[in-house]
């Protein structure tokens, strides 16, 4: 920490928890970031001269005649094209044994985009995932988690997405993130020649778990340079944000505030909102687009964090595995994009929604089939066929390994239905049956 001529420097400690240290000072602005016996902090209270300090390495082994150094600014960040392809920590340096990054020094943390200067998400982001594509379509400027349970391969579906996405650019945040995913995402990107568009912000399970509250604000500052000022098309990944509640938790329990549900502050709403928000589509033809992993504990989707989501978001995509084939798949009943009627049979092929809804629609009626032969029941010949067409439509379509783009995945739906069913059996307009149906001749 180097300092500077007239920083504000003090030397007394008020009090003191695990995380955080009052002290009394003037003219300290909300979010400023200070050195507490070196270790860096930041400013999350102000009563009166009373300054409340997040320490992000703790407090442990700092004394009450402690020497606190005042920055006079929030944390920043040097933007520039200089960065892409780069690993950086959450406190924007290299990550990577990189040189230092040149730029425009901005703060971290800013304002969400104006309404005025918004508009409606309205262009296509596919990401050659069917489960994603095909069935919950993204557009850009949407904001979007993926509800996953802890031992499912998120972080692998999240670096696909990375590679595949039709993006300018992408900006990963890692809060943490072991060091082998590190090393995974790291040489994944590598391997596939994509670093050079990719910006990465990395907190790892062996750094203090409060950096983590800083990434969403370092990617989203990457971001917002790249959507605005190089009008490009930004897709920014956060992994994973129930790491980054957790950290949020941690400062408020030493705070001793009142918790809300399931141990969570009584703010999460509107921290996550504030992360959230930052999706936007401007007028230009900029955007920010946030797809977020959240985990899940045991499944339980009314967990505070999850269910904070659920209200910011707009939709949800789950992973899981397939019981039949044991393939991991986007899951079609649970997921929703609420946003892909504005690019579907649109941005899209005309027969993209009638596919995607008869798709499914089967794909339920194999699910009862499945029930009724678990009970022991006996199966017609349409259960029979339905069945062995989920078999089909998880392996060739919805498995997030297959990386086809959406043309191809209705030309397999179509092929799908030609395999298993009739004409009439399938529901789609005739209009369609007509112009895509691939046999020359009813089943």
């Amino acid at each position: 920490m180097k300092k500077k001529a007239f920083q504000r420097i003090y030397t007394e400690i008020s009090a003191i928890t695990k995380a955080t240290c009052d002290v009394r000072a003037e003219g300290i602005g909300y979010q400023e970031l200070a050195w507490v016996n070196g270790r860096p902090a930041q400013v999350i209270r102000i009563v009166d001269d009373l300054v409340t300090l997040q320490v992000f390495p703790g407090t442990e082994g700092i004394s009450t005649k402690t020497e606190i150094v005042f920055s006079g600014n929030p944390p920043q960040l040097n933007v520039s094209d200089l960065f892409c392809g780069r690993f950086l920590n959450a406190y924007g340096d290299p990550f990577d044994d990189g040189p230092p990054v040149e730029g425009e020094a901005r703060p971290i943390g800013g304002q969400t985009v104006n309404p005025v200067r918004r508009i409606k998400p309205s262009h296509l982001l596919a990401t050659g995932i069917a489960g994603i594509d095909l069935n919950n379509t993204l557009v850009t400027g949407q904001k979007i988690p993926f509800f996953a349970d802890p031992d499912q391969p998120y972080n692998s579906v999240l670096a696909e997405v990375a590679m595949r996405a039709e993006a300018d650019r992408i900006i990963l945040g890692g809060m943490g993130l072991s060091y082998d995913d590190y090393i995974f995402f790291k040489e994944i990107f590598t391997n596939r020649g994509v670093l050079d568009r990719i910006v990465s912000f990395i907190n790892t399970s062996e750094d203090p778990p409060l950096e983590r509250l800083l990434i969403p604000d370092m990617t989203c500052t990457a971001a917002e340079y790249f959507a605005n000022e190089k009008k490009e098309k930004v897709l920014v990944l956060l992994t994973d944000m129930t790491l980054y509640a957790d950290a949020l938790a941690i400062v408020s329990n030493k705070m001793d505030q009142i918790p809300s549900k399931d141990s969570m502050p009584g703010s999460l709403y509107s921290d996550l909102a504030r992360i959230y928000e930052k999706a936007v589509q401007f007028a230009h033809g900029g955007s920010i687009t946030i797809v977020a992993v959240t985990t899940l504990n045991e499944g339980d989707i009314t967990h505070a964090i999850p269910d904070n989501t659920g209200y910011i978001t707009e939709g949800q995509l789950f992973l899981k595995k397939d019981t039949y084939t044991g393939k991991v798949i986007v899951d079609p009943f649970r997921s929703l994009s609420r946003l892909k009627q504005n690019v579907i049979g649109k941005k899209t092929r005309e027969d993209h929604p009638q596919v995607m809804n008869a798709l499914i629609r089967l794909y339920a009626d194999a699910m009862q089939a499945r029930t009724k032969k678990e009970n022991g029941f006996d199966l017609n010949d349409y259960d029979e066929r339905c069945m062995k067409f989920a078999l089909d439509y998880s392996n060739e379509i919805l498995a997030v390994d297959i990386n086809i783009t959406i043309p191809e995945m209705l030309d397999r739906g179509w092929s799908l239905f030609e395999r298993y069913f009739e004409k009439y059996e399938v529901g789609i307009k005739e209009m369609f049956i007509q112009k895509y149906w691939l046999g020359t001749a009813d089943m």
